[in-house]
């Protein structure tokens, strides 16, 4: 399509931030997956985070006829989606391009849909991570706590205490992550900030048998549960549907401190948030974990948990 046109801006007014966001709902109505991620959808709603934003367009302006946007950030990681009716019209292609000039490694296909597989192999670009969607149906007796190993406690996070000792077992437990590993302060409080957070379904678990400096118990481990109308990067759930009045809960972070893994802390630590979301009245829980990390897709599965769907990140071919 000659007329695409595309302008790039790390910041974007209200009013085309608004845009988006509703052509991210029309385009996430129609695939059936959410169109743009949570960490993309905060930085485009807070304007941080040196994340630029590209705007593809027809018109005279972006507001004029808005036809698809991309995001990349710092890191050479990058999503992008084309509105539905603007399909197959060389927009997808326009925005690709775009963001791979400007120095995109890794390009996220939500859902791995064959229209995003066929654009990704006509540029060259192959398949170089998958996170899997995993669920499993709330189950009679789920709502029960199991029992920690010896020496052990679980306690809910406290907002302004138990910041920076949780950034700091994150951080080690998720060394070699490309997103969550590097989560700082700034993006813990935006998480904070949003509608779903809820202090008591983000868990703590604790070492009672230490103390550190402060008197504090060395945290060990967490379950971070969250539950809202949209899953951050799953299938989407009309606002009318049992799902979308909060009955799909989500484990959304799990976390084990390098000095207490194998401690047996994996299985338990799974089981605390999965009560929990049960005990807010979910159905269905979610999760999402990357396909090379072979020990957390045993540990989901030995929980019942199944593949439901498959994210794609598909990036320049290595060189032998």
């Amino acid at each position: 399509m000659s007329d695409v046109r595309t302008e790039t801006s790390t910041s974007l007014e209200q009013g085309a931030v608004d845009d988006v966001l509703a052509l991210v709902r029309r385009a996430t109505d129609a695939d059936g997956v959410e169109a743009v991620s949570e960490a993309f959808r905060i930085a485009l709603t807070s304007g941080r985070g040196g994340v630029s934003h590209t705007l593809a367009y027809a018109g005279p302006s972006p507001s004029a006829d808005l036809l698809g946007y991309a995001a990349l950030d710092p890191s050479g990681s990058a999503e992008l989606v084309v509105d539905p009716p603007a399909r197959r019209r060389g927009v997808g292609r326009a925005l690709l391009r775009s963001v791979l000039d400007a120095g995109a490694t890794g390009v996220w296909a939500h859902g791995d849909l064959p229209a995003a597989r066929a654009l990704a192999a006509s540029e060259g670009l192959v398949p170089t991570r998958e996170l899997h969607v995993m669920e499993r149906p709330v189950r009679e007796g789920d709502d029960v706590d199991p029992e920690l190993p010896a020496g052990f406690s679980v306690r809910p996070f406290e907002p302004g205490r138990d910041e920076q000792a949780w950034l700091e077992v994150n951080r080690l437990a998720f060394a070699s992550h490309p997103e969550q590993g590097s989560i700082t302060l700034e993006d813990l409080t935006e998480r904070m900030g949003q509608d779903w957070f809820d202090p008591a379904g983000f868990l703590l678990v604790e070492d009672t048998t230490a103390t550190s400096d402060g008197g504090a118990h060395p945290l060990a481990a967490f379950h971070w549960t969250k539950r809202e109308v949209r899953s951050a990067m799953g299938r989407a759930h009309a606002a009318n549907s049992d799902e979308g009045a909060g009955r799909r809960g989500e484990v959304y972070v799990v976390g084990v401190h390098p000095a207490y893994q194998g401690r047996g802390l994996a299985g338990p630590l799974t089981g605390l948030g999965t009560a929990y979301l049960a005990r807010q009245g979910v159905t269905t829980i979610e999760l999402y974990v990357d396909g090379d990390n072979t020990r957390a897709l045993a540990t989901y599965r030995r929980a019942g948990f199944e593949d439901a769907a498959v994210h794609v990140v598909y990036g320049r071919p290595t060189a032998p």
